[in-house]
């Protein structure tokens, strides 16, 4: 499969950081987020990259280029006005060529195996997606997954609702009759849950939202942890 990574942000809630640097420019260690990002898709068996971008994404394309030093290809779906989550998708679709595809936010930062991840038929599914435990700035969670791997929206599982992880596999049927404009990817995928059709999983593994500098300060501070810990082991 392909990927698309959703790098239109403005990245309002980390400035000053991103005055003059769009967010998936920020460095952990010596490497910037969406390095880090791309090498793991890469890793997990993904055959190409599609970035969307809108802030300064002329910065994005020169770091990155045709994605050959990372052992990939990369291509680019600029924005001339924001298009959200849902129009940056299907703007981009005729790039990423396949049905199905991962999609992955740049901000984010974990150890997920993208291998995991298997194909939706576009049928049965339309839609999977990955959830976490809640985090102190998402407290109530997202959706829930009932016992037969499906996800859903109800007000009144509160207490069982997850976080989702903004890593999913997403099928074109999805965006099937929608225009490229901005549009959100929330109510396409409530419709689809309205008709079962999206499954989910939950992953336990080290996961975070890059939305502040703290949470960057933070993610640097593990990140350089485990280089310590690891120069240790091979001492």
């Amino acid at each position: 499969m392909r990927a698309m990574i959703l790098a239109a942000g403005l990245g309002k809630r980390m400035q000053p950081l991103t005055a003059d640097l769009p967010k998936p420019l920020l460095k952990v260690g010596n490497k910037t987020l969406i390095e880090h990002q791309i090498e793991r898709l890469v890793d997990g068996g993904i055959t190409g990259i599609v970035i969307n971008h809108f802030y300064l994404g002329g910065m994005i394309e020169e770091l990155l280029g045709n994605g050959s030093k990372y052992g990939t290809s990369i291509s680019y779906s600029k924005e001339p006005i924001r298009l959200e989550t849902a129009g940056g998708i299907i703007k981009a679709l005729p790039k990423l060529k396949d049905d199905c595809f991962v999609v992955v936010n740049a901000d984010i930062w974990t150890d997920f195996n993208f291998a995991s991840l298997e194909p939706v038929d576009g049928i049965d599914r339309l839609a999977h997606l990955v959830l976490v435990e809640n985090a102190d700035h998402n407290p109530h969670g997202d959706f829930y997954i009932d016992d037969k791997g499906r996800v859903h929206e109800e007000h009144s599982a509160r207490d069982q609702r997850l976080t989702f992880s903004g890593i999913s596999v997403m099928h074109k049927n999805l965006f099937h009759g929608y225009p490229i404009q901005p549009r959100s990817m929330v109510p396409l995928l409530q419709e689809a849950m309205l008709e079962n059709q999206v499954s989910g999983a939950v992953y336990e593994g080290l996961w975070m939202d890059i939305g502040t500098p703290e949470r960057l300060s933070e993610v640097n501070a593990i990140f350089a942890a485990d280089i310590k810990a690891n120069a240790e082991t091979d001492e």
